[in-house]
């Protein structure tokens, strides 16, 4: 059921990716080309990427440039509940940041980088949204380098949440959450790391303790200014036209790239590129 290519199999340091931004993250045709980045960007750190899908029946690690052309728009949104009906239907499943946790823990794979992680949505429990990322990351040995979460959540509760479910959260050179687009105006973290090393090392004492998920979370090197205005009226617009569950992250993001005109987009490519090269470093120096 789990397929892992000889590269990652073969490999100490391994960066799981996720393929839901290749297919749902991005405007058509470019998901993929961001996807290659952030593998390059894993390379060049010196660890071996891993990024993960469902193609042909089978849990895919470590796809081929091939392979990950075919994670369109079309591919199903493979979260947790998903993997197992992807791989018996043989449908092509862009697996989430959860998705991507559920193989890393069968694989043995400790370090993930990705764009933002999910939470409690705004407004709950009106709508009870809770994304499975929180209860994958609490269960799973690794540590996953985010901007923080996505910018439309409900921020604050979902750091209250990680605290409830004992996921350390570790700012990158930062004494604030980082908001997705913006370095500031997050709640403050518990813990602040200077180097991959020591994101390394706190991570090693903290599964030895028997713990599991770490979130390192990066900002982005530059703040988008008046991005909060544009995810309110996202979201106002996705309620009126009863845009729910998985649907509501595409559905906010290219509202925000149409209107930002593309700074929203830009800085998606680049915050993703440079989480997947933080998380190359730190599984680079856990593997030392």
């Amino acid at each position: 059921m789990i397929a892992v290519s000889d590269e990652v199999r073969e490999a100490e340091a391994v960066v799981a990716l996720e393929t839901t931004l290749v297919a749902h993250g991005f405007p058509a045709g470019e998901g993929v080309a961001v996807g290659l980045e952030a593998e390059r960007c894993v390379r060049d750190a010196g660890a071996v990427p891993a990024t993960i899908g469902v193609l042909d029946g089978a849990v895919r690690v470590g796809l081929t440039a091939e392979e990950l052309e075919r994670f369109d728009a079309s591919a199903r949104k493979a979260g947790p509940r998903d993997l197992a009906a992807c791989v018996v239907q043989r449908a092509v499943g862009a697996t989430t940041v959860a998705g991507t946790l559920v193989v890393c823990r069968a694989t043995g794979i400790r370090f993930m980088g990705t764009g933002g992680l999910g939470g409690v949505h705004r407004g709950f429990p009106h709508p009870p949204d809770v994304s499975a990322d929180l209860q994958e990351l609490a269960r799973t040995e690794a540590l996953v380098v985010s901007a923080g979460m996505k910018s439309f959540l409900d921020v604050p509760a979902t750091a209250e949440l990680l605290e409830s479910a004992g996921v350390p959260v570790l700012g990158f050179q930062t004494d604030e959450l980082p908001l997705f687009y913006s370095a500031h105006g997050g709640p403050p973290v518990p813990a602040r790391v200077e180097s991959a090393a020591e994101a390394a090392e706190v991570a090693r004492a903290h599964w030895q303790l028997g713990g599991a998920g770490v979130l390192l979370a990066r900002p982005p090197d530059e703040s988008l200014d008046g991005v909060e205005p544009l995810i309110e009226e996202a979201l106002v617009l996705a309620g009126r036209q009863n845009v729910t569950g998985q649907a509501v992250t595409p559905f906010v993001l290219t509202f925000l790239h149409e209107a930002s005109g593309g700074r929203t987009l830009q800085a998606n490519r680049e915050l993703v590129a440079a989480n997947a090269e933080l998380a190359a470093k730190v599984a680079v120096a856990w593997n030392r």
